[in-house]
């Protein structure tokens, strides 16, 4: 590495801060809230961006909180962003500071990724080592699907307010090892929909099902159906998944009931296969239970949308990376991810980036009541969001 990259800040450089950032992700850990309810993490996140010196703005988008601070002469400008919700998921991890309020937990690591950039505040407060403007963005709601905190911030005029030249993300991801990096360019992660399906029958007797239209009937074909639809309609050498969540119906053995519901989870990362899976699923679903003598109808909603890298974001994010952390801890390019971010809808204003930050090959799956972030990696995060903003505002 030349001498000027040394110049740019090193893991070492927050080897001091790795008690202040356990300390603060394992507070947040064990104080979780949910999307649109996430005051005290705010308020948290507020009272020390102002105590380091930087400009705070607070309740963007419900209860976003966006610290600016600005160094030398310089005209460009960058913004990172972490996500700061829990999820309505019941811990049982059995750690010291696991969630104190009953049924919502961090399952998704947004403790960390905000604990990360509280870092990276910090060092850049410190150091001051840029020219031009740098805008941390934390963001509430990211679990929200519809209506979410990213689509929320940028309603009420973000980038307007807090221009920037780029902007940058990222996600722990579980099962790759801690501190190792992970970026891909163009579609990144899937686009989610969700369809939901209420079939309506005739109900009766179950001793005289001739005399009814068994919803449950064609909702348990239906389940076999709907595979179809990527297996011989979707290309092959397209991404795309269509999995039943949800089936309810009845509540008691001797009743063929009137009504049966499904819930469906559709992943895509193309806008022509993204079109493709709603038709195909409305006619199939349509055809198939009038098939049975019955009806059906399908509320299709559109989720969080592809997200799509830039090319020269990534890269640029990608040697960042390596000039940390050494190019065989960075993996490039990284398997696209079927999960969705509402990063996605940055991404559709500005040039940036999304990339994945290794958690630990051991550790419980995301979502999961067993999951917790790994400590080990809020240095990595921190030293990393700080060198992406030096280098990004180089003197």
């Amino acid at each position: 590495m030349n001498t000027r990259l040394r110049c740019y800040c090193q893991l070492g450089d927050l080897s001091g801060a790795a008690g202040f950032l356990a300390d603060t992700r394992r507070h947040l850990h064990q104080h979780p809230e949910l999307s649109f309810e996430e005051k005290d993490t705010a308020a948290l996140v507020a009272k020390y961006l102002e105590e380091w010196g930087w400009q705070v703005t607070r309740g963007v988008g419900g209860h976003g909180v966006v610290g600016t601070l600005r160094e030398g002469a310089g005209t460009r400008s960058v913004a990172l962003r972490a996500d700061m919700d829990a999820l309505p998921i019941p811990e049982a991890t059995g750690r010291p500071w696991a969630s104190a309020n009953p049924g919502v937990m961090h399952a998704c690591g947004h403790d960390g990724h905000t604990a990360a950039l509280l870092g990276a505040a910090q060092q850049l407060a410190r150091s001051r080592d840029f020219s031009g403007t740098v805008h941390l963005v934390f963001q509430p709601a990211e679990e929200a699907g519809k209506g979410s905190g990213a689509q929320r911030m940028i309603a009420d005029g973000l980038f307007e307010r807090f221009p920037c030249d780029a902007i940058f993300g990222l996600h722990n991801t579980p099962g790759y090892p801690a501190g190792t990096f992970g970026f891909g360019v163009g579609p990144f992660m899937s686009a989610s929909d969700t369809a939901r399906i209420t079939i309506h029958g005739r109900g009766g007797h179950a001793a005289r099902p001739q005399q009814t239209v068994d919803p449950i009937l064609i909702a348990g074909s239906l389940v076999m159906a709907l595979q179809s639809v990527v297996s011989r309609n979707v290309d092959p050498r397209h991404t795309a998944i269509v999995t039943i969540g949800a089936l309810h119906a009845g509540s008691a053995s001797n009743v063929i009931p009137d009504v049966a519901t499904m819930a469906l989870s559709i992943r895509s990362f193309d806008a022509g296969v993204r079109d493709l899976l709603e038709q195909r699923i409305r006619a199939l679903v349509s055809a198939h239970a009038e098939g049975y003598g019955g009806r059906a109808e399908v509320d299709y909603e559109r989720g969080y949308p592809v997200v799509v890298n830039s090319q020269a974001e990534t890269e640029f994010a990608r040697q960042v990376a390596e000039e940390l952390v050494g190019p065989a801890r960075v993996i490039f390019p990284f398997p696209v991810v079927t999960g969705s971010e509402d990063f996605a809808y940055y991404l559709l204003h500005k040039p940036g980036s999304f990339f994945r930050l290794g958690n630990g090959e051991d550790g419980a799956m995301l979502h999961n009541p067993h999951y917790d972030f790994n400590d080990e990696i809020l240095t990595v995060g921190a030293a990393f969001w700080t060198r992406l903003a030096q280098r990004y505002l180089d003197r």
